[in-house]
């Protein structure tokens, strides 16, 4: 096994399909002399890590005059990082239990100074980011948006925890929702559920949060196929990653590639120890840029994303836009993009299906050619300046500007 380093003028909510093209511009597009903030969960940008976060925060910081974060600590620095001229972002000094006093003490301390036209939170259980944004906007009476981009557990439940965090869900976000001006959701899936629960269809957005990156694609072009699966993710329980390793042990001298890093890193290694696996699987560790990543997802023939549960997930969505099958689970949008059998197939998630879905991929040469090829078409419909552009628009459209 080796260790090496490797954003009310647009209808979003009535959109018939994620898939739909996303439209150029609008008016709402120009008005930039707007400032944001945001109540974030994602620690990644304020760490210095590149990620999905900061790719996005590439393109929305020239859509708004001033975005301010708000996140949990990082452990390392706890000083305001600023990126961009314009992005600033603001770990806590507490655990997440004192979130909530933090993102109601630092708001006020920030829209006191800036006077921001529009809030945002990234919301899921323990839900100490909206109580706190609840509170801020009590205060300041600042528009804000809640962003709910997947529910925990669900459709599955990775953990007792995550089990807990979606009865929570269901009984919290009906009257939780109430308190803002919009919900943003990335998929049908959530919007559905939501309605399901009880959450006003009318406030409910559709806004995806997927894109591409088209330039890196070509970086992968006529790269050796080192790996039959590649799998990307942050380590944890929800991911499937332990099936996917045992899926491995059912497929002979297949080979598996790990991408990634977290707390199920150390389990996971130990797991492929004892299968006796080491001399077919690698674990690559955090990577450092997004092109980097798509090299290392180009060496594997078959892509598998094995998540319980998901709101996209992007990752899967530019394996298939560098021309691989993926072989996912019944998550995010993943019925929105795949066609079973076309451009890729769906696992039930065991150990037992992935491998004998995969082997029967890995067997045919051709098929993995084909089913690439129309995998790659999902490029046509995920253009990252338009989809940043759109969630732009959306948290601008109801401002009081």
């Amino acid at each position: 096994m080796h260790f090496s380093r490797l954003a009310h003028e647009t209808s979003y909510d009535h959109q018939p399909s994620l898939l739909r093209e996303l439209r150029p511009t609008s008016r709402l597009s120009n008005i930039i002399f707007m400032k944001l903030l945001m109540i974030s969960g994602d620690r990644t940008v304020a760490a210095g890590k590149s990620g999905a976060f900061s790719e996005t925060l590439k393109e929305l910081h020239t859509h708004f005059e001033r975005i301010d974060i708000l996140c949990p600590r990082v452990f390392t620095d706890q000083q305001v990082r600023v990126i961009h001229g314009n992005v600033y972002l603001h770990p806590a000094n507490g655990g997440l239990l004192s979130q909530p006093s933090f993102i109601l003490r630092k708001g006020k301390e920030l829209y006191n100074t800036h006077h921001h036209d529009v809030m945002t939170v990234h919301e899921y259980p323990p839900f100490y980011n909206g109580i706190g944004a609840r509170r801020l906007k009590k205060a300041i009476g600042i528009p804000a948006a809640l962003e709910i981009h997947h529910i925990v557990g669900w459709p599955k439940a990775s953990s007792y925890r995550e089990y807990i965090g979606r009865i929570f869900s269901r009984l919290f976000l009906a009257s939780h929702t109430k308190h803002f001006e919009a919900v943003r959701v990335v998929n049908e899936t959530v919007k559905n559920l939501l309605i399901m629960w009880g959450v006003a269809p009318e406030k409910i957005h559709v806004v995806s949060s997927v894109y591409l990156n088209h330039r890196y694609l070509s970086v992968t072009q006529d790269r050796k196929k080192l790996y039959d699966l590649t799998f990307c993710a942050r380590l944890v329980e929800n991911k499937g990653l332990l099936e996917t390793i045992e899926a491995i042990k059912l497929l002979p001298g297949r080979r598996l590639q790990i991408i990634g890093d977290g707390p199920l890193k150390k389990r996971a290694g130990e797991r492929i120890e004892s299968l006796g696996l080491t001399s077919r699987v690698d674990i690559t560790a955090w990577l450092g840029t997004e092109e980097d990543v798509f090299i290392a997802m180009a060496l594997g023939k078959v892509f598998v994303m094995n998540s319980k549960s998901e709101g996209n997930p992007r990752v899967a969505i530019e394996a298939m836009a560098l021309g691989i099958p993926v072989l996912a689970t019944k998550v995010g949008i993943m019925p929105d993009v795949i066609e079973d059998g076309v451009n890729g197939m769906f696992t039930d998630g065991t150990a037992k299906d992935i491998a004998k879905k995969a082997e029967a991929l890995l067997l045919d040469d051709e098929r993995i050619a084909s089913m690439g090829a129309k995998a790659a078409l999902v490029t046509q419909r995920f253009e990252k300046k338009a989809a940043i552009r759109a969630y732009a628009d959306f948290l601008k459209s109801f401002t009081r500007v």
